[in-house]
């Protein structure tokens, strides 16, 4: 089935591998960075204004993509990466060190980033057919969890030590990249589907952006995936903070063995190894049995299972229940990403998919919010009433998604 992929699909998954390989490496771990260099405060609004910088740039770059070519994009982006960890390098060396402009350099990576990733995606949808996206969109997952799993292993065992020769190999894996898409990725966009009156200025993008905001099918689509990513991230806000208070740091007992430090942070470790392993080895099995079933009923499926488990893993207290509840929405990931994306790629205008991609880019940042913000009403609530939350997530998800995809419901579309 892989070797049936459109050229420009291979390419992407293996650019896109060693892309995010070099980003999972130092990114998660810039908050330390500026912590150490200048203070916590200030590293927190630095990476609130880093994330800003990238979904504006996002923003832009989907409405670029439509218009001058998604390769061309996708070249550019891939340059200003390899500039921003040239300066990276420069700045962190044993002769100089300055957060400052390690930090400028962060966000020219940000704007790269924003400016390939709806081009990238608005490419896989190009080339590829409803028949084999289902599979594509699932080997693309299990490579970039596979990819960042790696590079966050090394980057937590280097980062502190070895910053300067990492950003070494970091440049080194930036230039291969920007190599690979210059010889391998071709052109997708069907120039003859731009209009004369489409420009790359701002009263065209605006235009662009209000023609998705009466695409009610779309809206409602993409409301149902922001609550059903709200609930992921809870794993790193409400849960993480819950096993740290209900396992302090102490000697536990597990099978058998006694007097074994533990504590909820590495429970929480141990859950998202669990997860990232089961989508690395169980991927291709799911992918290729759920492509010949119907993809919105097992969407659904899908949905409903990642919320139970993540609903288990809120009220939980039990290190075995947490381990299955972990199987339980794994299982539900593998179901919901693939045909989501497939489902996704269906219903976005193809004259537009690099401005709709970009859109599609809400269902994170939004999602990350109502992580973070759950933190606010958690104690409140307590976990019970947090679980519950969860599970009122899963069922809004299903039904905005349900709504969208009904025949029934129409693009109320205007050219505006």
């Amino acid at each position: 089935m892989f070797k049936e992929l459109h050229p420009n699909i291979k390419a992407r998954i293996a650019i896109s591998f060693l892309s995010k390989l070099a980003s999972s490496m130092i990114f998660p771990f810039m908050a330390i960075y500026f912590s150490k260099e200048i203070n916590v405060g200030i590293a927190g609004i630095l990476l609130m204004l880093n994330i800003a910088v990238q979904f504006v740039a996002s923003i832009y770059g989907g409405h670029l993509a439509d218009h001058i070519g998604r390769r061309k994009l996708m070249i550019w982006g891939e340059w200003m990466k390899v500039v921003g960890f040239a300066v990276m390098l420069l700045v962190n060396s044993p002769l100089f060190v300055s957060p400052w402009i390690t930090f400028v350099a962060l966000l020219l990576i940000a704007v790269s980033q924003g400016m390939t990733v709806p081009a990238s995606d608005a490419m896989l949808i190009d080339v590829s057919t409803r028949e084999v996206r289902a599979f594509m969109y699932s080997i693309n997952y299990w490579a970039n969890n596979l990819s960042i799993t790696i590079g966050v292993v090394i980057g937590g065992w280097l980062f502190q030590s070895y910053l300067f020769e990492m950003l070494i190999a970091l440049l080194v894996l930036s230039l291969i990249t920007t190599w690979l898409t210059i010889a391998l990725i071709s052109e997708t966009l069907d120039f003859s589907t731009i209009q004369a009156t489409d420009t790359i200025g701002l009263k065209s993008l605006l235009r662009s952006y209000r023609k998705i905001m009466y695409d009610l099918r779309f809206l409602l689509f993409t409301l149902g995936g922001i609550a059903v990513l709200s609930i992921e991230f809870q794993r790193n806000n409400f849960i993480s903070v819950r096993l740290a208070d209900i396992f302090p740091p102490g000697l536990y007992s597990f099978f058998g063995f006694s007097d074994i430090t533990f504590d909820g942070i590495k429970l929480l470790s141990v859950l998202t190894l669990v997860n990232t392993l089961m989508i690395v080895f169980f991927t291709a099995p799911f992918a290729k049995w759920v492509r010949t079933r119907e993809l919105q009923k097992w969407m659904y499926v899908g949905f409903g299972l990642f919320a139970i488990g993540f609903a288990i893993c809120a009220v939980a207290d039990s290190i075995w229940v947490l381990l299955g509840a972990t199987v339980v929405l794994s299982v539900g990931e593998l179901l919901y990403v693939p045909t989501r994306q497939t489902i996704l790629a269906d219903i976005v205008d193809e004259r537009m998919r690099g401005t709709y991609m970009a859109f599609n880019g809400f269902v994170f940042q939004i999602g990350k919010l109502i992580g973070a913000g759950s933190l606010i009403f958690a104690p409140y609530i307590g976990k019970y009433g947090m679980g519950a939350f969860i599970l009122l997530c899963g069922a809004v998800g299903i039904m905005l998604t349900a709504m969208a995809l009904k025949p029934k419901t129409v693009s109320v579309k205007q050219e505006l």
